[in-house]
């Protein structure tokens, strides 16, 4: 474009790209605003003006503990992955993208190359980079910047009526999207959705959408339960109480059979399960009492595998 890609005017609505501040981890609890250099996209790639970053749990982990499970932090990192924005810049060999697309990004890098890859089943990819994840280093910076140069292959063009914000979800819908297809929701069943955060709430809407009669969402944050009913997300909801750490596996076994069962009676009475169990939470008690709560032969399906 004329000008180049850093032009003093603005081109279509495209912000001037003079400057980048990122807002980088560098240890748990120190999160620093840095001033990093913008550099132009490199082949296949195409620079983003972020206009909307979400906040996942693996950033608020990273943030509190440096670390998410065994993924430790180990550089500086600019944190966020679920985003959208403006494409300020494409590189050599970009045809499909032009200055001015507005896009969800696909934070994940996968090799191509390996077994999973060629048989579509990239999300599995061993060698998977993930912006803001300190799974592989050097660490792929996240989206938390005024810029970032992406593969352009990664960056999904969005419709005139979808908002930033809306596009910012398309990582996490896509998450639910993949669990409904191996657990999909008929009308008339009943659906128990563990975890209300961004991917359950998603879940919720999207069981609601394909017509369950019954959508009962379990967290242990009134505010969010109270939200999801409110809000016409779930049917009904349950808080958790919170609960130590089980002193055997043994005991954590028993705690969630016992939740299980009271899920059941409350909330599937008439049944002995919920047809569909959604697990949205990675946390293990959870986990353990979806096991429970569903019919012996029900689908159940972990919303983050």
């Amino acid at each position: 474009m004329a000008g180049g890609p850093f032009s003093a005017k603005p081109i279509d609505g495209v912000p001037v790209v003079d400057s980048n501040t990122a807002a980088v981890l560098y240890g748990p609890q120190d999160l620093r605003l840095d001033n990093r250099p913008v550099l132009p996209p490199g082949p296949g790639e195409a620079q983003v003006a972020v206009k909307v970053t979400g906040l996942c749990g693996s950033d608020l982990h990273y943030y509190i503990h440096g670390r998410n499970g065994d993924f430790v932090l180990r550089e500086p990192m600019a944190l966020g992955h679920e985003a959208a924005g403006i494409i300020s810049a494409v590189g050599e060999g970009v045809t499909h993208l032009q200055v001015g697309d507005r896009v969800a990004i696909e934070a994940g890098i996968h090799c191509g190359s390996c077994r999973l890859c060629k048989a579509g089943r990239y999300n599995l990819c061993p060698q998977m980079r993930y912006a803001a994840s300190a799974k592989t280093y050097p660490h792929l910076q996240g989206t938390l910047q005024t810029v970032m140069n992406h593969p352009a292959k990664y960056l999904h063009r969005i419709p005139e009526g979808c908002t930033y914000e809306q596009a910012s979800l398309v990582e996490p819908l896509s998450v639910v999207l993949h669990a409904s297809r191996r657990a999909p929701v008929k009308p008339g069943q009943s659906v128990l959705v563990f975890g209300a955060g961004a991917v359950g709430m998603l879940t919720c809407a999207l069981a609601r959408a394909t017509g369950a009669a019954n959508i009962v969402a379990v967290d242990i944050d009134e505010r969010r339960i109270r939200f999801a009913v409110e809000e016409g997300f779930a049917t009904a909801g349950h808080i958790l109480p919170k609960l130590p750490r089980p002193a055997s596996p043994e005991d954590g076994l028993e705690s969630a059979r016992q939740t299980a069962e009271k899920l059941v009676s409350e909330y599937s009475p008439e049944s002995d399960g919920f047809d569909i169990v959604y697990e949205c939470t990675g946390v293990a008690s959870c986990i353990q009492a979806a096991f429970y709560v569903g019919p012996f032969f029900g689908l159940r399906a972990a919303a983050e595998s």
